[in-house]
């Protein structure tokens, strides 16, 4: 019986570039997540963080690794066979960072949830019921993605990610686009679903104020390798590597910003 509900071992990604040679995205990158917990990957652009999200969910291959979901491994590709395909898509679902581009333009709020459960074989009765978790009344349920604000996409891209009851939710910069009074409720909104469903998170983000208040455990990576991990709140208040300093040094807080202090972060690093 495995103790952790998601595993990532030993995740590497190498890339090839146009001119030759080749970008490593990822590098022997391992963590796990237990049922109803969250992880935070944070880092600078170009980190890697975004792409461990990708191959989590399938989006990119691994060159080297593993991933297991409640001690059931995942392959590489997507299996053939509708069957065994919807299984995978119920293990891990992802929410993105712009919930336009993964909606379909065409659909209500309440069509886009009948899609979702109709293809998984449940009943399109509950697309009612996920509405509600997420807040969104009657008026958005008949709308299209073009009428919603930001807000609301993202509640209805995170509705559909519920409709399949995955065991893993993977959120790629879920609420950096949005404002802050909008980001504070849909944080709000994925600890109440953490509570109801021990859906397992992991938090993919550059909004190291936003992880803090998601998350149990961090890691923290830089050019594609895991440069510090542990609990959230011990690597975010007393970090034991100059880059997370750095990234700690960079950020305004409620009593300011001092550059000097960010740009000797960064000579350090």
């Amino acid at each position: 019986m495995t103790t952790h509900l998601l595993q990532a071992e030993h995740l590497s990604k190498t890339y090839p570039l146009p001119g030759g040679g080749s970008h490593t995205a990822a590098e022997d990158v391992s963590f796990t997540v237990p049922e109803g917990g969250a992880l935070g990957i944070v880092g600078e652009s170009g980190s890697g963080k975004t792409t461990v999200a990708r191959m989590l969910v399938g989006l990119a291959h691994p060159d080297r690794g593993r991933i297991a979901v409640a001690g059931r491994e995942r392959e590489p590709r997507p299996p053939r066979g509708r069957a065994a395909r919807l299984t995978r898509a119920r293990e891990i679902q992802m929410v993105f960072q712009d919930p336009y581009v993964s909606l379909d333009p065409r659909l209500t709020a309440t069509q886009c949830l009948h899609t979702a459960l109709r293809l998984h074989g449940k009943q399109e009765s509950a697309a009612r019921d996920l509405l509600d978790r997420v807040g969104l009344g009657a008026r958005e349920a008949e709308a299209r993605p073009r009428d919603l604000s930001g807000g609301q996409r993202q509640r209805l891209a995170i509705a559909r990610a519920l409709a399949v009851d995955p065991r893993v939710l993977v959120l790629d910069e879920a609420v950096a686009a949005l404002d802050v009074s909008i980001q504070a409720q849909i944080l709000r909104l994925l600890a109440e679903i953490r509570r109801e469903t021990a859906v397992a998170l992991v938090f993919v983000s550059h909004d190291l104020a936003v992880v803090q208040h998601v998350t149990e455990e961090v890691l923290v990576m830089r050019s594609g390798r895991v440069v510090e991990r542990g609990p959230t709140r011990r690597v975010l208040t007393a970090p034991e590597t100059p880059y997370t300093r750095l990234l700690l040094a960079s950020v305004p807080t409620a009593d300011g910003w001092d550059p000097a202090e960010a740009a000797r972060a960064r000579e350090a690093v």
